[in-house]
């Protein structure tokens, strides 16, 4: 496949999705060749027209291309971004404006940036950005917003395995986007749930971006509607799409953490239709 040409997945319906094999549900929500090092890891989904990836810049800087299939003279000439960095210490550059991240930092990107550069500190220890973006109609600022700015919130217990603590970036109350919202979630040692109770956001979907997952431990990531349930097997630093027909929760055979995001009709971070666990089969 050229450079030039975003890979592309499909949208399932959700009466397609009963009779899917573990092989069917890799293939058709699962994003894993996201590892490759001075490399362009992206996707385009046709889930809200969401591109998702990483990219990792060891031994040179790198550039955000457009693509033929986005029709566009540059990226963001018609979408916005968001970069969150789970790696070591690197800079991103918008239009001539050097941003320093550290890990948990983020970078929100506005319509019509028309450059975007990669670089890393450290080529031994590199930045890994990972990128969201969707399409947008408004301009706003770019903007930086360190780790320790993102308003923690501490959520879950031990007596149901899933202390965590929830930072929110780029949200209705925090950095302003057109439509995009993101976060990440740290679990504590110990706690292995995430997103529970369960739940459906009908106006969007949601992407999920694994790290921090011990290379002998792997996620277990539940998906589909409430009444069928199926799972894939995450290994680290791999990102699942969500429909917005899917619920979307994983349990770790060990601790881990994960990057969310989502692009929709509004930035609410709570708006959800909740599922209790005894709901569900």
């Amino acid at each position: 496949m050229s450079l030039n040409t975003l890979p592309v997945v499909h949208a399932v319906h959700p009466t397609q999705y009963p009779t899917f094999t573990t092989e069917d549900l890799r293939s058709f929500f699962l994003l894993t060749d996201l590892k490759k090092t001075d490399s362009l890891n992206l996707t385009y989904t046709h889930y809200d027209r969401l591109i998702a990836g990483t990219i990792i810049p060891a031994s040179t800087e790198v550039s955000l291309p457009t693509y033929e299939n986005l029709k566009s003279s540059f990226f963001l000439e018609r979408r916005e971004l968001g970069i969150i960095n789970v790696g070591g210490k690197g800079t991103v550059t918008v239009d001539g404006t050097a941003f320093s991240l550290e890990k948990y930092d983020c970078v929100y990107a506005g319509m019509g940036s028309k450059e975007v550069l990669f670089k890393s500190e450290d080529a031994a220890n590199p930045a890994l950005f990972y990128l969201l973006s969707s399409p947008a109609h408004a301009t706003y600022p770019t903007r930086l917003l360190k780790g320790s700015e993102a308003s923690p919130v501490s959520l879950g217990s031990q007596a149901t395995s899933n202390e965590r603590t929830i930072y929110k970036y780029i949200h209705l109350e925090g950095v302003q986007s057109c439509q995009l919202v993101m976060g990440l979630t740290v679990l504590k040692t110990g706690s292995v749930w995430n997103t529970m109770p369960s739940h459906l956001h009908d106006r969007r979907c949601e992407v999920y971006f694994y790290f921090d997952v011990a290379e002998d431990q792997r996620v277990m990531h539940f998906m589909g509607g409430a009444k069928q349930t199926k799972n894939i097997v995450i290994a680290n630093h791999e990102a699942v799409l969500s429909p917005a027909w899917s619920i979307h929760s994983g349990c770790g055979t060990a601790s881990y953490s994960f990057i969310w995001g989502m692009a929709g009709e509004n930035k609410d971070y709570a708006d959800i239709d909740p599922l209790p666990a005894a709901s569900l089969l």
